[in-house]
């Protein structure tokens, strides 16, 4: 991933701390949309939507400015979907850099020219979905072609040379066997990858979890390989820990203790109701309901995606791995 400069990674540090005292969300997503161009095998964000109750860009502002998170996260159903989409990253971008912009996206509607308006905008990062290392992804996202559009979109965004662009791919039992192979599709395009843990929490599906003991053998045989790949310099972007707890997360039957969900996090619906995940259909009115009514309870450990993989750890770690290392570390 690119370098974080000294200067954004001290202020990037600073909000981090206040926060994490505050117990403001360190990571915040805006879901600015539930409809998207794909529908998913394993999500239940599928297909066009009626959005008619969406926020406006000035709304986004006004909640950026009073939660202050530290990482925003746009997305969906599909960010890219929204006709007010550089509106709306222009409004949560401040003069300071802060906070840490990323889009989550399927791609259909990305082209370079896309990519770079948002860029220049403020946008950090752009997180890009990959289920296969080939056309079975159109199968299992629902698209026919979008395939072949990541083939030919992706090395041309990687050829501007920014290294801020991530393919993720959500492990599941139907792509156990090829993790290693999107790996080597991501590097073919000169993209990083990271890697997420696949919950039955949105969809109540079971049939792509990883449970049997030879998926688990399949599972940490792919994990170590990982591991290994990225020892010796791959662009995975996980911590070690993240990798290995995913196969823990799956080992421990889909489960993992100790969920932040509410505290650290924390998922604005298109309509600005609130909620502490992406897993639940909440619609809380603020902040203070999600930790007074969810928080307090929550003993939830259904879920070992991304976001909360990154959290998972202590204050002086997360300091560390995600905004320190990305300073000190050889751009990958």
């Amino acid at each position: 991933m690119k370098k974080l400069d000294l200067a954004l990674a001290a202020r990037m540090s600073w909000r981090g701390t206040v926060n994490w005292v505050k117990t403001r969300p360190i990571c915040m997503s805006f879901e600015l949309t539930h409809s998207c161009t794909c529908d998913c095998r394993h999500c239940d964000h599928g297909g066009i939507k009626k959005d008619n109750k969406n926020l406006y860009a000035e709304d986004y502002r006004k909640l950026a400015r009073d939660l202050k998170p530290l990482l925003l996260q746009l997305s969906g159903g599909e960010p890219l979907l929204r006709p007010d989409l550089y509106e709306i990253i222009s409004a949560v971008k401040e003069k300071s850099g802060l906070p840490y912009l990323i889009v989550v996206t399927n791609a259909s509607k990305l082209t370079p020219d896309v990519y770079q308006k948002c860029i220049d905008l403020g946008v950090n990062q752009f997180s890009v979905s990959l289920d296969f290392p080939d056309e079975r992804h159109d199968d299992f996202r629902g698209l026919p072609g979008l395939y072949s559009h990541l083939e030919d979109v992706i090395p041309k965004i990687m050829a501007k040379g920014d290294n801020n662009l991530v393919m993720n791919t959500a492990i599941t039992r139907w792509n156990l066997p090829h993790l290693v192979e999107c790996y080597e599709k991501a590097r073919s395009w000169g993209a990083n990858i990271s890697y997420s843990a696949y919950t039955s929490l949105r969809t109540d599906d079971t049939e792509y979890t990883i449970s049997s003991p030879e998926d688990l053998a399949l599972l940490k045989e792919q994990i170590d390989r990982l591991l290994e790949i990225k020892k010796k310099g791959g662009k995975i972007i996980n911590t070690d820990w993240t990798l290995s707890g995913t196969y823990e997360f799956f080992k421990n039957g889909g489960t993992m203790p100790g969920c932040q969900a509410g505290k650290r996090t924390l998922v604005i619906n298109p309509d600005g109701t609130m909620r502490p995940c992406s897993m639940f259909d909440y619609k809380f009115k603020s902040h203070e309901e999600v930790k007074e009514k969810f928080v307090k309870t929550n003993t939830c450990g259904g879920c070992y995606v991304s976001i909360r993989a990154y959290l998972s750890k202590g204050y002086w770690e997360l300091l560390y791995r995600n905004i320190m290392e990305r300073v000190i570390a050889p751009s990958r």
